[in-house]
């Protein structure tokens, strides 16, 4: 069944989070300074791309940098990360195959908002646990 919800999710909004989320890690990454903010881009670009059986889970040992670095993620591309989850859910909602899709988009906009200090893991394990990338 995940299978088939990626697939979906892949044609009607993956894709193009995906792209929104690869543009935002490349500007990161031209500008050095922001690399490790690009590399928690790319990071949710595969998750945005393929969502159905990972989740995400707080980082053990993330401290006060995670904080800092998001707080400055969050004024310069979470916001519009997060705005393009809600308006490519909306239309996912209307109707009734895309409704587990929209909430799936709802699901993302917090590590839109706040990628440090998370990791992105399987759901195939019963207790998902920290494992570094």
């Amino acid at each position: 069944m995940k299978a088939i919800l990626n697939v979906i999710w892949l044609v009607l909004s993956g894709f193009w989070l995906a792209l929104g989320y690869v543009l935002a890690g490349l500007i990161c990454c031209v500008l050095i300074v922001t690399i490790p903010w690009g590399i928690a881009s790319f990071r949710i670009a595969g998750y945005a791309l393929w969502p159905f059986g990972r989740t995400v889970v707080d980082r053990p040992g993330s401290g006060a940098f995670s904080v800092l670095g998001n707080v400055v993620w969050l004024v310069f591309a979470g916001w519009w990360l997060a705005l393009s989850h809600i308006i490519t859910a909306i239309p996912l909602f209307v109707s009734i195959i895309g409704i587990p899709l929209g909430i799936a988009n709802l699901k993302m906009i917090p590590i839109s908002l706040l990628p440090l200090g998370k990791d992105i893991v399987s759901t195939d394990t019963r207790y998902p646990t920290y494992r570094p990338a």
